[in-house]
């Protein structure tokens, strides 16, 4: 009776899935990491902690992610879907574990080659084609974009995120993009104090002609009490020549600090030497005195199965401060 009672319970579980459409995915990661001169935050001795302290150049990284996705549609062929992700990361100052926790919910409507998302979204730059390229190591710890300073719309993995909404429309070659963050800032931090607009939105263009595809965002956030808005201007190329991906980035972004003003550029690379072996390179770079550089190469080696090795080896040095050297190796496993 009771194995009877079990089953039964089991299959309406398993019914229920199956008619919501919920779907699972992610990927998990971990291996070692160097980075010179690391610091972070440690207990004391003597109880408390202390932070900016020197921690091991070497740890243990690690990240297990996990998507989940319920999808219903309508008769009419509108697609209604949420996404919540979990996900636990090393801690990179210390190298000690993380715990896991869901993350701000994002919700999308879809029909044709329209798509809405609103929640925690993705704007248009972090959705921009080739914007981020090709980036080498584990971590993804080289970008073309490093001298980027402005702080755009973005999904956020491991926090709430913003409650925003996100527009993007595709035809044919063509596909054009739209996000607005609603946000209210406080002078003080006090009861009744006055308030103002930290409001920013973004919008973006891509076209593909042949290999070739070329995309082009612009997005302005308000300063609260500052008088002038930030904004950020980025245009990227990208195309596949045989075996070889390229892309170039080139970008001008206007903020609040004049040390990091000014037109930030880079490129990446991704060269195919075999059925399972690829060669990865970035190189990332601005104008402004206080801008980050960086640069590096890395590989993946593919072991079938959605199983593969991935290292990378490179050097980031922000403004005038000394250069550190950076390196990871390990496995990364999609399910």
């Amino acid at each position: 009776m009771k194995k009877v009672l079990f089953a039964s319970t089991a299959l309406i579980a398993t019914a229920s899935v199956a008619a919501a459409d919920v779907k699972f995915s992610g990927y998990g990661r971990f291996g070692i990491g160097y980075l010179e001169d690391r610091t972070g935050t440690v207990d004391a001795v003597g109880g408390g902690t202390a932070s900016g302290v020197d921690t091991d150049n070497t740890i243990l990284i690690s990240r297990f992610r996990l998507n989940i996705d319920g999808t219903a549609e309508t008769d009419g062929g509108v697609e209604f879907s949420a996404r919540v992700r979990l996900q636990a990361d090393e801690n990179a100052g210390n190298g000690e574990a993380g715990s896991a926790g869901l993350n701000g919910a994002r919700f999308s409507v879809i029909y044709g080659g329209l798509r809405v998302d609103a929640g925690n979204v993705a704007g248009s730059f972090d959705n921009l084609a080739n914007y981020y390229g090709n980036e080498p190591g584990l971590e993804f710890f080289i970008g073309q974009y490093a001298g980027v300073n402005y702080d755009f719309l973005a999904y956020s993995s491991t926090g709430s995120g913003s409650n925003a909404v996100f527009f993007q429309y595709a035809v044919g070659d063509f596909s054009f993009g739209a996000s607005y963050d609603q946000a209210t800032f406080a002078e003080t931090a006090t009861a009744g104090s006055d308030t103002d607009s930290g409001d920013r939105w973004d919008i973006s263009a891509t076209y593909t002609f042949g290999n070739i595809t070329a995309a082009l965002a612009y997005g302005q956030t308000d300063r609260p009490f500052g008088g002038d808005k930030d904004s950020l201007t980025v245009l990227t190329l990208g195309g596949d020549f045989g075996d070889l991906n390229a892309t170039l980035f080139v970008a001008d972004d206007d903020v609040a600090d004049d040390d990091l003003n000014g037109t930030a550029y880079g490129f990446s690379l991704a060269y195919n030497l075999g059925a399972a072996t690829t060669l990865t390179a970035a190189y990332g770079d601005g104008s402004a005195d206080g801008d980050t550089q960086q640069y590096g190469i890395g590989f993946i080696h593919d072991l079938g199965g959605g199983v593969s090795l991935k290292g990378g080896l490179g050097n980031t040095k922000a403004g005038d401060a000394d250069g550190r050297v950076r390196a990871d190796f390990g496995v990364n496993f999609n399910f």
